[in-house]
Formats: C-alpha cells, sequence, structure tokens
C-alpha cells in the first residue's frame, strides 16, 4: 500500500504546524499550504528531520483554481490524496459598528471560500483515485458560541460548521467523512494578536484581552496548537470512521453540550 497523503492549509505556523507535524509522526505524508514558502519550508525541515515526508506547495485558498491546482501538484509528487485539512483562516477584530465590505469580504474569502474550495479539490481528488476520504475543516469556539469584537471571523466560522453538516450529508453514500474541530484558546500568533486588539478597543492591557476569552475555560489553562493537533489526528484516522457532520470541541471546557 502506498503512504497514506494529507494535505493541511495555514501550515506555516500555529495550529497548522502543529497538525502537519503530527499528521506526518502519525504516518503520512503531508503537503504543506500556505501563500508564501518560507515558513513551510522550516516546517518541513522539522518533519523530515524527525524521519516524516513533506511537501511544500504555494497556494492562495481564496482562489479556488489555486487550490484545484494545489490538490493536483499533491498527487502528481506525493502519488494519493486522502486527507483535507481546511485549517488556513484569519481573524480580525471586527466590533459590529465597524464592520466593512472590505472586512466582510476578506475575511469570508479566506475562511469561508477557502473551505468550500479545499472541500471541493478534495471530493474530486477522491473520485479521481477511485476511493473515499475525510474532509476536516477549522472552525472555532467562537463559531460555536458567539464572541464579542468578531463578528467577521465569529460568523465565519459559524458558516463552516454549516458546511460541514450538509457536505456530510452528500458525501456519506460515498464513505467520505466530514468533521470540524473547534479550537478554544490556542497559544498562537493570531490568538495573540486577537487579544492585543480586543485589549486597545477597550483601553486595557493585551493581558485583559486574552482574559475576556480565557476566563471560562474550565481546565484553567490555555491551549497548546499540539492540543488541537491531537484531536484533528483522531479526526484523520480510522478511530473516527464512524463519525461525520460533527464539530469537535477542543476548548478545554469552555462551553458544554
Amino acid at each position: 500500500m502506498s503512504q497514506k497523503v494529507a494535505m493541511v492549509t495555514g501550515a506555516g505556523q500555529g495550529i497548522g504546524e502543529a497538525i502537519a507535524i503530527r499528521l506526518a509522526k502519525d504516518g503520512f505524508a503531508v503537503a504543506l499550504v500556505a501563500r508564501h514558502a518560507d515558513k513551510l519550508n522550516e516546517v518541513k525541515d522539522k518533519i523530515e528531520a524527525a524521519g516524516g515526508k513533506a511537501l511544500v506547495v504555494t497556494a492562495d485558498v481564496s482562489k479556488r483554481d489555486e487550490v484545484f491546482k494545489a490538490v493536483d501538484q499533491t498527487i502528481d509528487a506525493l502519488g494519493d490524496f486522502n486527507v483535507m485539512v481546511n485549517n488556513a483562516g484569519v481573524a480580525p477584530t471586527t466590533p459590529i459598528d465597524t464592520v466593512t465590505e472590505d472586512d466582510l469580504n476578506y475575511v469570508y474569502s479566506i475562511n469561508v471560500n477557502g473551505t468550500i474550495w479545499g472541500i471541493q479539490a478534495a471530493h474530486a481528488a477522491f473520485k479521481k483515485l477511485g476511493h473515499p476520504g475525510k474532509i476536516i475543516n477549522a472552525t472555532s469556539q467562537a463559531g460555536v458560541v458567539g464572541n464579542p469584537n468578531l463578528t467577521a471571523y465569529s460568523s465565519s466560522k459559524f458558516a463552516i460548521r454549516g458546511i460541514t453538516q450538509v457536505v456530510a450529508r452528500e458525501l456519506a453514500e460515498e464513505g467520505t467523512t466530514v468533521n470540524a474541530f473547534a479550537p478554544g484558546i490556542v497559544k498562537t500568533p493570531m490568538m495573540f494578536d486577537i487579544a492585543h486588539q480586543v485589549g486597545q478597543n477597550a483601553g486595557k492591557s493585551d493581558e485583559w484581552g486574552m482574559q475576556t476569552f480565557a476566563k471560562d475555560i474550565a481546565l484553567k489553562r490555555l491551549s497548546e496548537p499540539e492540543d488541537v493537533a491531537n484531536a484533528v489526528a483522531f479526526l484523520a484516522g480510522p478511530d473516527s470512521n464512524y463519525i461525520t457532520g460533527q464539530t469537535l470541541e477542543v476548548d478545554g471546557g469552555m462551553q458544554f453540550h
């Protein structure tokens, strides 16, 4: 059997980097995708130093043709395609009265459109290769319960949960599963920037901004990117074969359902 292949978008830092490293550790050959190659090459070096296999592919996920091309490049180079992790995203701070058309176009083109293009490209690959696969989408704790000051981001992440449920039903008969993961407050550059902006908007400190999100974590600690990667590894592996249409919350117990 050939080595299984996973693609991770937004793989140059933070959660995406941790997911790529974990999937490589689990035996996947991993295609690393982002707009710029410099950080991807650093992640590739880490994976290869640990004995894994990685491919750097540059693409802007907001552009449908580039996502399809990235998947084709991956199949050509690695020989198969089994798991798509639509992780790339942006999270500007947007209190409701400040939201502009440009804000919505920017956030939705990457977070929502990029997820749809990733799903389409992965599904096309699975059909071409003659086997089902797994599609894993990044939503957020802010896509499960609305967070203040994040109108554009939070609403885009609610949309991704809906897309996940719809496509899970569409692809179920083919054997392809479609799930989402919802990180909480993760120690990444993106989260620290959100906390900084929220604090600034309120005339408060970065720590105050972080605590507006972190105060309700039952486990009383911020998440490491690896905590999220562990959950994605479960969704990418065989133990989740009977799970589809679900959002796995990885938030340390910020909310229960």
